[in-house]
């Protein structure tokens, strides 16, 4: 029988800071910890039942996606939720840039780009059941790649740079993750996609914006 020394079954440091960044990440997506108020770090590593550091990291990390602000000499808090005005803003960003890109990508299709587009939908081929975090994570992600990917296709990497930028999907997500929307979210991901490979610039951007005008519309509803 084979013998595994303590140290051998204890995570590795990396392992440990991303499994508390995630779960950080995931009391903040369901309001386990409220916007506005205070990531405590002594509070979470007593919780998650971690040293201080990974929760530092975790929290340092989740800063630069706009989840936390810091507080001068008092550690971190939750940001607030988006306003109506701001996401009506970041929305009327990505109506600018996205739907031209959608175009450009379309006309800069090849079996390659083809190919990793297919791809890409092959990783959330159904709409998850639920309304938490956890369930619609994969949707999540998948949104932001999908969308990172039609810009890169486009060849514009400042406009692609800009929006990853945004961190905008987690951002939106809080608005609405008890509002489930996978199923409206994947048809509409179909459709773009069905436009660029086929190389249909016109109702690429058509597809692009309807989705995004949508997507806009239903979150826009939380603030009514």
């Amino acid at each position: 029988m084979t013998e595994f020394s303590p140290i051998a079954l204890r995570p590795s440091r990396q392992v440990l800071a991303v499994d508390v960044y995630e779960r950080i990440r995931a009391l903040i997506m369901n309001h386990g910890i409220e916007p506005g108020a205070r990531a405590n770090i002594d509070e979470l590593a007593r919780e998650l039942d971690v040293s201080g550091t990974p929760v530092r990291e975790a929290l340092a990390r989740l800063e630069s996606e706009g989840l936390v602000s810091r507080l001068p000499l008092r550690g971190y808090r939750v940001t607030e939720l988006l306003t109506r005005k701001e996401l009506a803003d970041i929305y009327g960003l990505r109506l600018l840039l996205e739907p031209p890109s959608a175009a450009a990508a379309a006309e800069a299709m090849t079996p390659v780009f083809a190919a990793l587009l297919a791809a890409e939908l092959a990783t959330c081929p159904s709409a998850p059941t639920g309304s938490t975090y956890e369930g619609y994570k994969a949707l999540t992600a998948h949104d932001a790649r999908l969308h990172e990917l039609i810009l890169r296709v486009a060849g514009n990497i400042e406009i692609e740079q800009a929006f990853v930028r945004t961190h905008c999907h987690l951002h939106f997500f809080r608005l609405s993750y008890n509002q489930p929307f996978g199923e409206q979210t994947i048809a509409e991901h179909r459709a773009v996609v069905e436009a660029l490979v086929t190389g249909r610039a016109a109702d690429a951007r058509d597809a692009m914006t309807h989705h995004l005008e949508t997507a806009r519309d239903r979150l826009m509803r939380r603030f009514l």
